[in-house]
């Protein structure tokens, strides 16, 4: 029978491949250097100059998470942490340019991808694989509850990253604004939408996928213009994230090569 993990485990299982930074000055300097930084992990009860980085931590908007100092032992065994620890992208982020410059270079519609709130790195890397094969321009998520570039998510995307921008801002809604200034549609994918075939998807588009347990947040819905869904035939009520998100992208792509209809 298969021992039930713990919290600590999962939490261990989830990071385990991911870059990390040890010990206060180190994870002070990477923040003052602008290093791209993931989340930062801090022992419980921790004090002193771990305030300093809570502070420059919160200003850049990375994501802070307090577990038990036991955490932290296990994960860098026999080094002193000091109480901190800190997970660095393992790839570098793009900027929202480099996704218009790949589709003005191939000639085609801006299809950009925004990820509300994906938590699963899985998830984040499956999403950017579908993405490079169906033809998107780039990916889009956000710098708060959304996993990012760990080596999990680049493992997942199958190497994807290398040939995808992959671009990370601070306010998903903001963003879907400025996006809706250089002409795309935005279209959210949720249960109440219209029928994912019989919605007109092949111009300028971004769509937005919403987290594995919550879905879109309610802000990010508001803004987008119109929502599709995608059907449910059988006793689940929905689809995983990763695999929502391929079959739409691929919709837009088969509209895209044959017309709307």
């Amino acid at each position: 029978m298969k021992k039930n993990m713990g919290i600590q485990d999962t939490v261990l299982q989830n990071i385990k491949e991911d870059n990390i930074i040890i010990g206060r000055n180190a994870v002070l300097e990477a923040l003052k250097g602008g290093r791209s930084i993931e989340k930062i992990l801090i022992a419980k009860g921790t004090e002193g100059s771990i305030k300093k980085i809570e502070a420059l931590a919160r200003e850049k908007k990375v994501q802070l998470h307090y577990e038990g100092r036991s955490i932290l032992d296990r994960i860098v065994k026999d080094t002193n942490h000091q109480g901190v620890i800190a997970y660095t992208a393992a790839y570098e982020y793009a900027q929202t340019k480099d996704v218009f410059g790949l589709a003005e270079e191939r000639g085609e519609d801006p299809f950009v991808i925004i990820c509300d709130g994906i938590e699963d790195p899985h998830n984040l890397g499956a999403i950017i694989r579908s993405a490079e094969c169906s033809g998107a321009h780039g990916v889009i998520i956000g710098s708060r509850r959304s996993a990012g570039l760990t080596e999990v998510a680049v493992k997942a995307s199958a190497g994807a990253i290398e040939y995808l921008p992959c671009v990370k801002v601070v306010n998903i809604a903001r963003t879907i604004d400025e996006l809706k200034k250089k002409g795309l549609w935005i279209a959210a994918c949720d249960m109440d939408g219209e029928l994912y075939s019989e919605m007109d998807m092949k111009g300028p588009i971004a769509l937005v996928i919403g987290s594995e347990g919550k879905g879109i947040s309610r802000l990010v819905k508001e803004k987008c213009d119109f929502t599709v869904s995608i059907p449910l035939l059988g006793n689940i009520n929905s689809l995983n994230a990763s695999n929502a998100a391929a079959v739409l992208m691929y919709e837009v792509r088969r509209q895209r090569n044959e017309g709307f209809r």
